[in-house]
């Protein structure tokens, strides 16, 4: 094992959409720490394998999960199959798992606000709840955005449904404390969006303070922050270099 936090050693961990980008560097970590991963996908059976043969050589327990979150039926069975995988309780959930696509607020259909709710805020929710109705000590991390903060005219339903899973995570805190604490991480300028290459964050750097872009390190530090923390449940840890503090669209 690596020499990362124990706090979460000997624990489970689901992590959704862990077979690629930050969900996978998220589950490497929590292997690095200690913890038996339940890789959760939807396309990327190939990489799920693959992840799952190199978190047992680093010499955890790992299984490979698949599920459409963006089907609510196969997402409310989600949590009771890693159950099922594992043959034991989940103590750690990482909501990581999201759809981005292009749309705006001028334009977009029901149908396509629905599919980003559902993907990116109510499965997060059904999880969460299914993790709570265990009725044992936990912790929840879900990934929002940067964007949150001000207006993604770009990608707005996206948009709306991570500002949904930004108050689902507040209520969440709230509601399962004190035995479930509930975090969230907001990454900006981290990891290209697919297809495109590292110019991109390059190109994008002088748009926060700190002229420059992050890394997956960060999101890494930042949950392993996070899960040993336990004094901190309802918050949003920024990775963005400041970007957030640019506007106040929504007026907060």
């Amino acid at each position: 094992m690596g020499t990362g936090s124990s706090a979460v050693a000997g624990q489970v961990a689901l992590v959704t959409g862990a077979a690629v980008r930050l969900g996978r560097h998220v589950a490497e970590a929590l292997a690095e720490d200690g913890a038996s991963v339940v890789v959760h996908y939807r396309s990327s059976s190939r990489e799920a394998n693959e992840l799952v043969e190199r978190l047992t050589t680093m010499g955890v327990h790992a299984w490979a999960v698949q599920a459409d979150l963006a089907d609510p039926a196969q997402a409310a069975a989600l949590f009771e199959r890693a159950r099922d995988a594992c043959s034991r309780p989940i103590d750690i959930l990482v909501n990581s798992a999201s759809i981005f696509d292009p749309s705006s607020v001028l334009s977009f259909g029901a149908d396509e606000l629905a599919r980003n709710v559902q993907v990116n805020a109510f499965a997060p929710l059904q999880l969460s709840r299914a993790l709570a109705a265990q009725g044992r000590a936990g912790q929840i991390i879900n990934f929002l955005d940067t964007r949150i903060a001000e207006y993604d005219r770009k990608h707005a339903a996206y948009h709306l449904s991570k500002r949904m899973l930004h108050a689902v995570t507040r209520m969440l805190a709230s509601e399962l404390a004190p035995d479930i604490r509930v975090n969230a991480v907001a990454p900006g300028l981290i990891l290209p969006p697919p297809g495109e290459e590292e110019a991109y964050l390059r190109n994008l750097a002088g748009t926060n303070p700190l002229q420059r872009h992050g890394s997956p390190a960060d999101v890494v530090r930042a949950v392993r922050y996070l899960l040993q923390s336990d004094f901190v449940t309802g918050q949003v840890l920024y990775l963005d270099g400041g970007a957030n503090m640019r506007g106040a669209m929504y007026g907060i």
